[in-house]
């Protein structure tokens, strides 16, 4: 347990390294608190041994480590002093009438990384446990049509896709009767087994056989179904972070979100509530820079999405924290709409 200078001492370093991304000296902390410097040099030394400080190679003054960070995130902020910077816009973006809920998701992901600098993801709704209980095809022009998928959770999917060079729209009119007859109540996650199976059978050979390419399409888009869907915004201001002046950093760092594996990171977190994973937390090498943070957000009773933030260790929490907390409950409430 820390005594109250200590936790003062910390709560000041952090604070200061978060905005100078420069390790913090004794002298620089005396000239805020009213203590001498070979005090506050013994206080560093024994938080250092602690494990909340860390040493750097090229000056006396220390950095937060990461045991250090997560004490100040858990012990030492208050919501209620947090700047309540960028909250009005957030409330203008959920208050817009006729946008639909794709829209206004992806303009609070731009907006968080625009407020914060940082990268910010959202993952929404599975439609993986859902069954089908309507398909519509809605041309949109020439060759060019939409899939709509009306699932047993009130979900709407969609899918653009492109049809097949002299394809006859009434023949695909009448695949899709066919279709909405026999996929009906079928699990989206059974669909491609079930088309399988039914294409075998001579109704929908007879119709099918003169272009196999419509089925793979049809396919495909069922297949993007049973996937969450994805928010990424702010991948490259991990730039311009000091932290990340390396170029070989950068290059693994960049790689990782152009492989989508940030997805990966954040997924099946959605039941842990409020989630910080900082530095060598994060298991893959790319992000021990790096700090998570995972907020959930009701979908429906029994499902949750989930927010995340990316950003350098020396994240500035106090800011962070409330504001992805205060997305959540907009972005619950856009679904309960």
């Amino acid at each position: 347990m820390l005594t109250e200078r200590q936790e003062l001492v910390l709560k000041l370093i952090v604070e200061e390294y978060i905005k100078t991304a420069e390790p913090v000296g004794s002298r620089t902390l005396s000239n805020v608190l009213n203590v001498s410097s070979a005090t506050l040099r013994n206080e560093m030394a024994n938080l250092e041994d602690a494990g909340f400080l860390e040493k750097t190679h090229t000056s006396s003054g220390r950095v937060p480590s990461d045991i250090g960070y997560h004490y100040y995130i858990e012990k030492l902020l208050n919501d209620h002093n947090s700047q309540q910077e960028g909250y009005k816009v957030i409330d203008e973006i959920f208050e817009q009438a006729n946008v639909r809920r794709d829209e206004a998701i992806r303009q609070a992901m731009n907006l968080l990384s625009q407020l914060t600098n940082y990268t910010t993801v959202a993952l929404g709704p599975s439609a993986y446990g859902s069954k089908v209980k309507k398909i519509e095809l809605v041309p949109l022009y020439e060759n060019v049509c939409m899939i709509l998928v009306i699932t047993s959770r009130g979900h709407v999917e969609s899918k653009q896709i492109i049809i097949p060079d002299n394809t006859d729209l009434d023949e695909m009119k009448r695949v899709m009767e066919i279709f909405n007859e026999i996929l009906f109540d079928c699990p989206i996650s059974k669909v491609s087994e079930k088309l399988h199976y039914e294409i075998s059978r001579e109704r929908i050979k007879e119709i099918m056989i003169y272009n196999q390419s419509i089925i793979d399409t049809f396919l495909d888009a069922f297949t993007k179904f049973t996937q969450s869907k994805y928010y990424l915004s702010g991948q490259n201001k991990m730039l311009y972070q000091p932290e990340f002046d390396n170029i070989e950093k950068v290059r693994e760092l960049l790689g990782f979100f152009e492989r989508n594996d940030i997805f990966r990171l954040v997924e099946n977190t959605e039941k842990e509530g409020l989630t910080v994973r900082i530095g060598k937390e994060n298991a893959v090498s790319a992000m021990q820079d790096c700090t998570v943070i995972t907020v959930p957000y009701a979908l429906n009773d029994s499902e949750n999405g989930t927010i995340a933030i990316v950003g350098p260790t020396r994240m500035e929490y106090k800011r962070v924290i409330p504001l992805i907390k205060y997305l959540a409950k907009h972005m619950s409430k856009l679904y309960k709409e």
